[in-house]
């Protein structure tokens, strides 16, 4: 197929040798299959911010930094040079949730490249070397959504453990893809977590809560479908409370039985701690304006 604009650097380059199709188009980007010498791999487009519809970006990109200070100024004041910064900021989280995750041992997609917006990656592929479905695509059986559904939240706990939450997963950006088995047997289906642009550091986040919670509830909502007895389970929020008191680890044993604190809550206390934080920012605004 003729290449897009998009991928004619890469071309030129070298970095990937043909484009053989568009494998999907979604809401912060477009998915190519390319080859790259002797391998099929992938190759993510990144979509402008005016042409992306992903929701609250504002959430997502809380807190994250930029090791350029006059990056990170111009982020602030909001100029067209900070618009321009806080794109490519948003265009590389992935890369480098994908390189953390995968030091952490989380199956996601292995990344090659990252050149002018495009994201060279791993294809994940089924039993055929076709591009492997995704969740939503596959009926399981009862045992298969309860095996899934384990293996995903240990795959969600050792997220967590390298304080990163997903942020927008759910049946549609994970996929079933078919691991060989070291003996040379027939192998198996196993989920990968793809599509991380919008992931949060958990201890940098106000939102990371949220998120993690909605994460783990979709995951639940959906495998529900096919076991029902999920439906009552409360992984996330037993898995956060173990993560805020640090006693979560990639070998916790979670039951999915959760009771909350019904402990009164000292008022004073978090009033005091508003009024602290008022008088931080208005001493931090004092400072500013006195430097200006």
């Amino acid at each position: 197929m003729k290449p897009p604009a998009r991928l004619l650097s890469l071309l030129e380059e070298g970095l990937i040798d043909s484009v053989v199709r568009q494998l999907m188009s979604g809401k912060e980007a477009t998915v190519f299959v390319v080859r790259c010498g002797t391998e099929t791999r992938c190759a993510k487009i990144y979509k402008e911010a005016t042409n992306r519809s992903f929701r609250q970006a504002v959430d997502y990109t809380e807190n994250r930094k930029v090791k350029n200070s006059r990056s990170a100024r111009a982020m602030a004041k909001g100029s067209k040079f900070g618009r321009q910064e806080q794109e490519a900021a948003w265009q590389s989280a992935e890369v480098d949730a994908l390189y953390r995750l995968a030091a952490a041992g989380v199956r996601v997609p292995k990344p090659y490249n990252f050149c002018d917006g495009v994201l060279l990656m791993e294809l994940v592929t089924d039993a055929n070397g076709d591009a492997a479905p995704r969740l939503n695509d596959v009926a399981f059986t009862p045992e298969q959504a309860l095996q899934h559904h384990a293996t995903l939240i240990k795959e969600v706990v050792r997220m967590l453990c390298a304080s990163v939450v997903h942020g927008d997963l759910s049946e549609f950006n994970i996929l079933l893809a078919h691991a060989a088995l070291a003996d040379g047997g027939a192998g198996i289906d196993e989920p990968v977590i793809i599509d991380l642009p919008q992931a949060v550091d958990a201890a940098g986040n106000n939102h990371a809560q949220r998120m993690l919670l909605r994460d783990v509830g979709n995951l639940r909502d959906f495998f529900g479908q096919f076991a029902p007895a999920l439906l009552d389970t409360q992984f996330g929020p037993e898995m956060w409370n173990l993560y805020q008191a640090g006693l979560l680890s990639n070998e916790s044993v979670l039951s999915g039985h959760f009771e909350r604190s019904h402990a009164s809550v000292d008022m004073q206390a978090v009033l005091r701690e508003i009024d602290d934080a008022r008088a931080e920012d208005a001493a931090r605004r004092l400072r500013m304006a006195t430097a200006a």
